[in-house]
Parts: C-alpha cells; sequence; structure tokens
C-alpha cells in the first residue's frame, strides 16, 4: 500500500487506545499539526491499536473527540489493527534477509543477563546468545514449549541524522541492543509496525519525544532493511511539571476531555500554552491559531526541559474570556444553558471570568431569586433612603457606601458584609460594585427590605 508523496510535508500523530489523550500527548499532536498545516501537509491520525487487551473503543472515541474539540483535524485515519497482513510481509522479508532471529529466553533469564551485565559495569546489550543456537537446541527449546520471541539484527555501523530539534545525532549500531519486534505470541511491536507505516504512508517528517530516540536509531536500520528512505525526525524535549519534576496526577495528568468537562477550560487556552512552551516566543491567549501558525518554528524549540503549570493555562482561559466577543460568547452560553444572557451583562462581567462556568454565579445574583440575609432592618433603611437613583455605574457602589458609612460610621466588613448578605443572600462573590447595576435599583430595594 503506497500513498503517492505529492505534498511535501506528511506527518502522523499516533496515539494508542489504551487510556485518555493528555497534556504530553496532545502536545506532540499540535506541533505535529502546526506543522503540516503551516506548510499545508498532509496529516495523518494513526490509531496504534495493536494491543488488543488494552485497546479501548471509548479511548478511541476520546482520541477524535479531543482532537475535534481543540479543532486540530486530520486528513485520513489508518488502524494498525488492520494492517497485521502487511506487517507479516516485512516480518518474513526481515527473516529472510537474516535480520529477524528467534529467542528463547524467557523473561527471567533475559533480567538475569541484565542484572550480571549491569553488576560488571557493562551496558546492558542483549548478547545475541541466540545467533549460536544449533538447530538441535532450538528443537529441543520447542520439544519443551517455548516459543521464541524475534529481534532485529543492527548492523555495525554508524547511524547519523540530522534531528529538527536536537541537531546531529550519531550512534553506533554496536552500542545499540538488538531490540525485540515479534513478541512470544506472535504479535508485533510498536517499534516495527510505526516503521512500516511510516514508510508506506510516505511519511516525510516524525515528531515525537525524545523519549524515543534510541528507537529511532535503530528504525533508521529497519527502514533501510526495507529499502525505504527514513523521515526526517524532531525530537521533543519532555514536559516536566513547575518544580522540574515529571508531570504529576494533578492538571498535568487530567485528560484533554477533563480539562474541557471538570476544569472548564476553552479549547485555545491549551495550543496557546502548548505551542509555545520551549521555545523563546512570549506565551500569550490566541482566540485562534493564525498567530501560533504563523510564528511556529522547529529552530526556536530548546534543548531544555520546558516547565509546565496548570496555573498558566487557567491565567490564559481567563485572558481568552476577557477578549471573547459576544457573538463568540453566545455560542458557548448556550452550551452551559445561559442563552438568556444579554451582550451587555456579558460585556460587565467578563473582565472577571476566570472560567466561562463562572458566569452562573452572577446571573444568579443578579436576577435571583436571592433569600436576602438580614439582621439589621434599621441599618437596611438607613441604606435603602441614600441609595441613589439611576443610572448607575460600576462607580456608584462606592458612593453609595461612602455615604453610608457617614451617616452610620461603620466601616470595613460591619459595612460591606451587612449590604452582601442583604444583595445577594451570600458572604462572598463577584464584585458588589460590578454587580450593583446588573441587580438595579428595584430589586436591590426589594432585597434590602428582605424580598426576594
Amino acid at each position: 500500500m503506497s500513498h503517492s508523496a505529492q505534498t511535501p510535508v506528511r506527518v502522523r500523530f499516533a496515539p494508542s487506545p489504551t487510556g485518555m489523550l493528555h497534556i504530553g500527548n496532545i502536545r506532540t499532536a499540535l506541533i505535529t499539526w502546526l506543522f503540516a498545516r503551516q506548510n499545508n501537509g498532509y496529516f495523518l491520525l494513526r490509531i496504534d491499536d495493536t494491543d488488543t487487551e488494552r485497546s479501548k473503543p471509548e479511548f478511541e472515541a476520546g482520541i477524535y473527540e479531543s482532537l475535534s474539540w481543540l479543532g486540530l483535524y486530520w486528513d485520513e485515519t489508518a488502524h494498525q489493527s488492520k494492517r497485521l497482513a502487511r506487517y507479516n510481509e516485512i516480518v518474513e522479508k526481515f527473516k529472510q534477509d537474516g535480520r529477524l532471529y528467534a529467542c528463547f529466553e524467557t523473561q527471567e533469564e533475559l533480567a538475569l543477563k541484565r542484572k550480571s551485565q549491569l553488576s560488571q559495569g557493562l551496558p546492558p546489550i542483549y548478547d545475541r546468545s541466540a545467533l549460536k543456537l544449533t538447530v538441535e537446541q532450538k528443537a529441543k527449546y520447542e520439544a519443551e514449549g517455548r516459543i521464541p520471541h524475534w529481534r532485529f539484527l543492527m548492523k555495525d555501523q554508524p547511524i547519523i541524522w540530522h534531528d529538527l530539534i536536537r541537531g546531529d545525532v550519531h550512534f553506533e549500531g554496536r552500542d545499540i541492543s538488538d531490540p525485540v519486534l515479534i513478541r512470544q505470541d506472535g504479535t508485533p511491536l510498536f517499534n516495527l509496525c510505526s516503521a512500516i507505516d511510516d514508510a508506506d504512508f510516505a511519511i516525510s517528517h516524525v515528531v515525537r519525544g525524545e523519549d524515543h530516540v534510541s528507537n529511532t536509531a535503530a528504525q533508521i536500520q529497519m527502514f533501510e532493511a526495507m529499502g525505504a528512505t527514513p523521515p526526517q525526525f524532531a525530537h521533543l524535549p519532555l514536559l516536566s511539571d513547575a518544580e522540574g519534576a515529571k508531570l504529576s496526577k494533578r492538571l498535568g495528568a487530567l485528560s484533554i476531555i477533563q480539562l474541557r468537562d471538570e476544569v472548564g477550560l476553552e479549547p485555545l487556552s491549551i495550543p496557546s500554552l502548548l505551542a509555545r512552551l520551549g521555545t523563546s516566543d512570549p506565551i500569550e491567549a490566541q482566540c485562534d491559531y493564525n498567530e501560533l501558525l504563523k510564528s511556529f518554528d522547529f529552530a526556536k524549540f530548546g534543548r531544555g526541559t520546558p516547565k509546565f503549570d496548570p496555573d498558566d493555562l487557567l491565567r490564559l482561559n481567563a485572558k481568552i474570556l476577557h477578549q471573547l466577543d459576544f457573538d463568540r460568547a453566545k455560542i458557548r452560553l448556550a452550551q452551559i444553558g445561559l442563552e438568556e444572557i444579554s451582550e451587555e451583562f456579558w460585556l460587565i462581567v467578563r473582565p472577571n471570568l476566570e472560567k466561562i462556568a463562572d458566569i452562573a454565579e452572577w446571573w444568579q445574583v443578579a436576577n435571583g431569586p436571592v433569600t436576602p440575609h438580614i439582621a439589621d432592618a434599621e441599618f437596611m433603611r438607613i441604606a435603602i433612603d441614600l441609595l441613589p437613583i439611576e443610572p448607575w455605574t460600576p462607580q456608584t457602589w462606592k458612593a453609595w457606601t461612602d455615604a453610608i458609612k457617614q451617616s452610620t460610621n461603620r466601616k470595613g466588613k460591619d459595612l460591606f458584609m451587612p449590604l452582601r448578605q442583604a444583595l445577594t443572600g451570600m458572604d462572598h462573590g463577584p464584585e458588589l460594585g460590578d454587580l450593583l447595576p446588573l441587580i438595579g435599583r428595584t430589586k436591590a430595594i426589594a432585597r434590602l427590605q428582605g424580598k426576594n
């Protein structure tokens, strides 16, 4: 199956449907997508579902939903589970060419070898003892019921590539342990399937985490063994948390769907942060992809570990909302069941929002019903007498409370808390300077009198 390489840039994002997409893998998807779209390229979504035990349809659905919500649309979907016959073709070729060989060690035996090598200060590289087995020895193992796994024979030659982020990378074939490509149960492993797919789909560039660098070295020899040209590679430094540790179980480990549903983020808050994390470009709130596409360049990514701080997401989210015009806000408000909010109301409360759902509290307080809490009716009577006539502005609250302060000598909490409890029925909540004009004089008087 070969795809004609009409577009110079052909990239892929290849998640496994064994869990939900989170910040780490969505960053790879985003950077791959930006590169493709900036170059009018082709973006393949490859579902790496050869692990039948752990692959689940709900995780696959979650991948589609996460990418669609973020606006990262793809050109084609491929499933590795449907390409097993193709992988077997290459497996047979590699066996015939002497590049795949059968190994009979158990997991325990391999673990012991590793331990012994490490204790002698040697690198834990497979010793290739399986290559020395005679036909009789293999037959004996098979008679015992041992089923082999298969390893790819690395050639002892330099492996060199120019990485779009790391610069020139150099390995020696003899320093890389022959990778296992076929499990005992006969299923092919990621390293092999991925290389075959990248060759068949004419992938021009592979973007992935730097934890794959040694896989890349082995895969380059696999491409050559297939007679294919290896793609170009860009290995991104992995994210750490704000303290420099691996991403924690807090927001860093939350799935994209949870960031949408439980945290309540706007979709563009995530790419606003991730597209520029680890580059020299400023991280700013983006309302669409235009700026991120214009400024994208692999050369801007450093080798250092970028720190992901969930608070940055919340800050960017707030800034996106503060810039959101009413036409776009209306769509979001309808999604949370608040389609009756007016443009005037939106513009007044918008600067106070961190998340779109915060507006519900403002709406409830402004429109009622609220249950006023009144401890001192005489104080409320004075407050009603001093209430300015409309029209009201955000300055009305200060003018009114200054007048009450002069008349009653109350100040601080003794002055503000009874007014808040009467007007909103709560001890905390949105700024009353902003809220008062939304409540309006009629409702304010009713509440100060204890009516809801």
